[in-house]
Formats: structure tokens, sequence, C-alpha cells
């Protein structure tokens, strides 16, 4: 492992100390702060001439701030002559953003990979992007993980039987992702019936697909960010007579609101992974799963020019 080099951005330091001790290397020294007009200052304190550099930032809040830190890294060290630079970015921002549908409006999904490939960026590792066609916008290879396999293992182990489990999909949407869980877990499908009124408000109005009642949901997504589909949907399967209600998703963003509505839904626990950083005091009935071994064990395959999707075998 000599010639791997792994840079970490601010955006997730503890996710990037895990990977690293993971792999058995130490993290590659950088110097990341601020000028006084707020400019961001950069510098690569040791030598990654002819190395295989991956820079680990996901684009979380503060979205901006952070994926300027890592267009940054990676100009840094295609300066520095680094025979191959892989960004890994746990979580992609402005993935939302994926299509026109409506007029006069970007798709800046498509603009962040164009940003992050003119940057000199040579492969992209990523972790349940919000559309999987995300993909095809990055003209350099992209390995897309999964966080199924550490989700479904934590919730194998709550012990109940398939029989009394129903898995929820939130919305059309993610129906895929729930059928998915059900092959693993077992269970039911149920799909909640969500019309999006406005950019940050949705309505859900009927279950298709069960039983629900008397039945332990799991709800899957790919994020939270303001909770309003998440507890939308939670109240209607409540309403229905479940008996309790795990949700479960891969990026807790949790900005707004968020907080307050998932403390006050009726959902027994929430449970996301560590792809964004979470305050320690956001919520009781918060439960965060490390993804540390799955990012590690993609960048040594990467690393040795071995499959990805073995991993998921």
């Amino acid at each position: 492992m000599r010639e791997l080099k792994i840079f970490s951005g601010t955006a997730n330091l503890d996710l990037a100390q895990q990977i690293c001790k993971f792999l058995h290397l130490e993290p590659g020294r950088i110097d990341l702060g601020d000028y006084p007009d707020g400019e961001i200052r950069c510098k690569i304190e040791e030598d990654v001439r002819g190395r295989d550099v991956f820079l680990i930032q996901p684009t979380c809040p503060p979205v901006n701030n952070n994926l300027m830190q890592l267009l940054i890294m990676i100009e840094s060290c295609k300066r520095a002559s680094a025979a191959r630079i892989t960004t890994v970015i746990p979580y992609f921002g402005y993935a939302r953003q994926d299509r026109k549908d409506e007029g006069r409006v970007p798709i800046t999904a498509k603009l962040v990979a164009n940003l992050i490939t003119r940057a000199g960026a040579d492969r992209v590792l990523t972790m349940d992007l919000h559309a999987a066609q995300i993909q095809g916008f990055f003209d350099v290879p992209v390995d897309h993980l999964y966080a199924a396999p550490v989700l479904n293992d934590y919730f194998i182990n709550i012990d109940v039987p398939p029989e009394q489990l129903v898995i929820v999909s939130p919305d059309e949407g993610s129906i895929k992702r729930a059928l998915g869980h059900v092959k693993r877990l077992g269970g039911k499908l149920a799909i909640v019936d969500k019309r999006r009124s406005g950019p940050d408000e949705t309505q859900q109005e009927n279950i298709i697909g069960g039983p629900v009642e008397g039945h332990t949901a799991l709800m899957f997504d790919d994020m939270i960010s303001t909770a309003g589909s998440i507890c939308g949907a939670a109240k209607i399967i409540k309403e229905a007579g479940a008996s309790e209600i795990y949700v479960a998703a891969t990026h807790g963003v949790l900005c707004g609101p968020a907080v307050e509505r998932l403390s006050n839904a009726p959902i027994t626990q929430i449970v996301i992974t560590d792809s964004i950083p979470q305050p320690t005091e956001s919520l009781e009935k918060l439960k965060v799963l490390k993804v540390a071994p799955l990012l590690g064990e993609a960048i040594k395959r990467i690393h040795q020019d071995e499959s990805i999707s073995e991993i998921f075998r």
C-alpha cells in the first residue's frame, strides 16, 4: 500500500480517520484553512508525485464551501503530479437537481460533475446517489456504492419475524430500493402515495400494498433532509395501525425543521449512516451506523484494480 495516499477535507474528518484505520494507513498531511477574505487555502504537505491519491470529502452542508474545498484539493494534487486522483464523495450534494422539471432551471448535478471532472479528478467513488443516472453526468469512471448491506445487517438483528415485517417505500421513486430490502429481509411491500406541493412540501394520501396493521414497518430512503416526506409517511402508516415504525436512510442531512419533526413523529428509531457527520445531541432516537469498512474496502479494491461489485455478492 506504499503508493496509496489518502487526504481528507474538513467535511467529515472522523470518517476519513476510520477509513485510514481500516486500511492501516496514516492520513495524508494537508493544510486547509481560510484566508482573511474567506478564500480557501490548501497545501499538500507530503510528496504525491506518481501516487494513487484518494480525496475524502462529502459535499454536505455547508455545501458550497465543502465543494470548493474539494475542487481546490483536486487542483493541488493535480499540479503536484499525482498519478491518479479519486474523489471519495460519500454524500454528493446538488444531486436532487438532476433534470429540468420546469422551464429555466439548471441541472446542477451535471454542473457539479463537470466541475469535479475539469478540476482533474480521474475517478469518483460515491454512495447512494439520489438518482442513479447521475453516474452518467461524469466523463470519468464512477463507482457507486450502496449502504443497503449495512442497514440490512442492523435490522436483521432487531429479531422481528419476516411475517410481521412490512417494508415501506415513502414514495413511488423508492420502490426499487424497497424491493431490494424485501428480498433481503422478507416481509411485505407497501408504498405511500406522495404528492409534492412545493420544493420543500409534500403531502401523503394513501397506502398501496401491505398489510400494515399490526406489523412492524421499516421505511427506507436515500436521505432525510427536512424530514417532511418521512414524517408525513410515518403518520399515515401509524394511522393505518403499524405497531412500530423504523426509518432508515443512508444520508442524514437533517436540515431546517428536521430534528423537531422527527422528535415529534410516531417513529420508534431513525437509523442513518455516518456519510455526513452528526451532532451527538441531535436526536435521542437516532442510531448512526459506520460505513468506513465499506468505503475502505472499495478504496483498496480500486487501488488494486479489483472488482467493486464483488463487495455486494
